[in-house]
């Protein structure tokens, strides 16, 4: 019995051990998984969508099931072309819960599948890609924040550091 296609959509600008994480737990329990890099282009974001893609494909080295793709619009349109069964998302904490619960509600009127939502892993519920860069630019370690792929982009970029 096929368990199908799962898409996990997301930024990732850029993308950290929590993501990784929930890549890997997704991958577990699907045939196929497709990380959804989406895109704004009305917001630049950190990195640009082609280094984001990178970064995660370099740093799912090894996952055979994973794909990695980018797309902008409705997630809605994106995850119906990819012929997904399910989207998987993350939640850290209680303000992750509603509004992603409240973001599944508005993407299944829309057209895509039921939206699952997978606890943190307790050992990362505090990474976020905003306290990593935060706490990078600060000088801090962030190695339990971000993949070595990552580490690696943000030093090679000169990121200001206090």
């Amino acid at each position: 019995m096929s368990k199908g296609t799962a898409v996990c959509p997301g930024s990732f600008d850029p993308v950290t051990l929590g993501h990784l994480d929930l890549f890997r737990r997704a991958a577990a329990v699907f045939d196929r998984v497709v990380v959804l890099v989406m895109h704004n282009e009305e917001k630049p974001g950190f990195l640009d969508a082609e280094t984001r893609v990178r970064l995660i494909r370099e740093s799912l080295d090894g996952t055979e099931n994973v794909s990695v793709r980018s797309a902008s619009g409705l997630l809605a349109e994106a995850v119906r072309s990819l012929g997904a069964d399910a989207v998987v998302k993350g939640v850290r904490n209680q303000a992750d819960l509603e509004y992603e619960a409240d973001m599944a509600r508005i993407n299944l009127s829309l057209g895509a599948p039921e939206t699952l939502l997978l606890p943190a892993d307790p050992a990362l519920r505090h990474v976020s890609t905003s306290n990593g860069l935060q706490l990078f630019r600060l000088g801090a370690d962030v190695s339990g924040f971000f993949p070595p792929a990552v580490l690696k982009e943000l030093v090679s970029r000169g990121e200001p550091r206090a």
